[in-house]
């Protein structure tokens, strides 16, 4: 029984020993403008669409498939009589192959300058509609849209050239994935288009970027999706030159060093435990921001993440190899840096680009749903910062003041911040009230709490943080202001001599 292939591809990796195998195997292939030149150059015998359709390709190639003659053929159910009986009566061949992928859209509007029409055009009206077609019909067609299962296919074709029906089935859902992936690319780029802030339904599209051993626990199971537009300095990105797979919590983890280091310009170092940062630290070099981060809480540290915001040199690679460390990202690391962290078996090392920006949206499920909102992404200079104390800060009170503001961006909520202007002293994360935090805070710092600032990310509704602070020996306070109970900690400040700088913006991070 004759059998017929159609073929239309923009990724043509691997297609011509493919197209060959099953050419060999008396399949006749039936093809579309460059693929068809492509298979024929290889010396593969090829029929043009326009010879089955009987029409020529029209308007630019905007139609060229949409036929019965391509459609019948791929729709028609093969143990229906009346179907195989107009097949005939319309001298319409069966199509049994489908091997078929769209045009580059997404990446057409990754490059930068790329125009609304031009966009358009790379809209696949065909493709999605014989993919579709095969798949719905997968119990006589096969629909192939990956390169990747080219071997696959041929492995399992039978003597006479027909694959399982197990193995179409598969191939049928990854089908349908591969559209409904496609057409979320459109509609998101579309829908942003016009400004559209909350369309009526979300389209999201991920690809499966690794396995996981396990979710947060080793009875869970896990895996990790990159979205189709995430920025090169992000997580999913990365370049992972050494030690053993990341896990769910690395990732989790990871995640939330590298976005806290893209906050600082000057050398800077950032060690994470459980998605909270546990010390901070900047300096002039690399190894003294390093020096006190680690310093900033030397217990905590231990089995931690470390983000650094410059290439890890080798004198900072020597004080990094003495510690037990999960993972370590940065920009880039010395060779030498990598040979001697290298001989750490399990430590993960992480090239992360940490160019400045952000993801547009952050996604968070719930039960039967997500959430969806802009990241925060506001910065210093963002802040209208106005001083309602006596006394305003020092020059390094106001450095203070921000290095803490820029920390406490992320901490988990209820969050305080003790720092100095070049290190964390005492972190207060996630407790249910704020001065709960505060004596968190507090108790880290120790003796170092007296001359140290305070950051809030949200603000302090009574003056009892503000006398805990005084007691403290904290010297200044940041928060965004607001409460209708401002005036309270207000005076308390001035009671105490502090100064405090309300920032109008809260940095709640549930």
């Amino acid at each position: 029984m004759k059998r017929r292939a159609l073929v239309s591809v923009s990724n043509k990796e691997g297609l011509v020993p493919f197209v060959q195998a099953l050419a060999t195997k008396g399949v006749e292939i039936v093809s579309t403008g460059g693929t068809a030149r492509v298979l024929q150059a290889a010396g593969i015998p090829v029929m043009s669409v326009a010879e089955v359709t009987g029409f020529p390709e029209m308007l630019a190639g905007r139609v060229k498939t949409l036929h019965p003659h391509i459609h019948g053929g791929l729709l028609a159910e093969r143990t229906v009589p009346t179907h195989m009986a107009q097949l005939q009566q319309h001298d319409i061949e069966p199509i049994d192959y489908v091997i078929v992928n769209l045009y580059p859209f997404a990446e057409t509007i990754a490059k930068e300058g790329t125009t609304l029409e031009e966009a358009i055009e790379q809209i696949d009206i065909g493709g999605p509609s014989m993919i579709r077609a095969a798949a719905k019909n997968h119990a006589a067609v096969t629909v192939v849209v990956d390169p990747a299962d080219y071997a696959t296919v041929l492995k399992a074709l039978d003597a006479d050239g027909v694959s399982p029906l197990s193995l179409r089935k598969k191939l049928a859902a990854k089908a349908f994935r591969h559209t409904a992936a496609y057409d979320a690319r459109v509609a998101t780029y579309l829908t942003d288009a016009v400004g559209e802030t909350e369309p009526e339904s979300l389209t999201l599209t991920y690809t499966h970027n690794q396995s996981l051993r396990y979710g947060e626990n080793p009875h869970q199971q896990a895996s990790f999706y990159a979205s189709a537009d995430a920025p090169v300095s992000s997580l999913v990105q990365a370049n992972q030159l050494h030690g053993k797979a990341l896990s769910y919590n690395n990732i989790q983890d990871a995640n939330s060093a590298v976005a806290l280091v893209k906050e600082f310009t000057l050398p800077t170092v950032v060690a994470v435990k459980h998605m909270n940062p546990c010390g901070v630290g900047t300096g002039e070099t690399i190894l003294a921001a390093f020096m006190r981060a680690y310093e900033a809480d030397e217990t905590s540290i231990f089995g931690g993440i470390v983000a650094l915001n410059r290439e890890v040199d080798i004198d900072t690679a020597q004080k990094m190899a003495d510690l037990f460390l999960e993972v370590i990202i940065a920009p880039s690391f010395s060779e030498e840096a990598q040979q001697l962290l290298m001989k750490k078996k399990n430590l993960r090392l992480l090239v992360v680009p940490l160019q400045t920006g952000f993801v547009a949206k952050s996604v968070t499920s719930v039960g039967g749903g997500i959430l969806i909102q802009e990241e925060d992404h506001l910065s210093f200079a963002d802040a209208v910062c106005t001083i309602p104390t006596k006394r305003e800060p020092t020059q390094a009170e106001w450095a203070a003041l921000q290095f803490g503001w820029h920390v406490v961006k992320h901490v988990k909520s209820n969050a305080i911040v003790l720092s100095d202007d070049k290190q964390t002293l005492g972190i207060g994360a996630g407790q249910m009230n704020r001065v709960g935090a505060a004596n968190v805070a507090i108790h880290q710092a120790g003796p170092r709490a007296a001359g140290a600032v305070l950051a809030s990310d949200a603000f302090l509704p009574m003056a009892d943080t503000i006398e805990l602070a005084a007691t403290a020996g904290i010297t200044a306070i940041i928060q965004p202001g607001g409460s209708v109970r401002d005036q309270d900690s207000i005076d308390a400040a001035n009671k105490h001599g502090m100064a405090m700088v309300f920032t109008g913006i809260r940095h709640f991070k549930h």
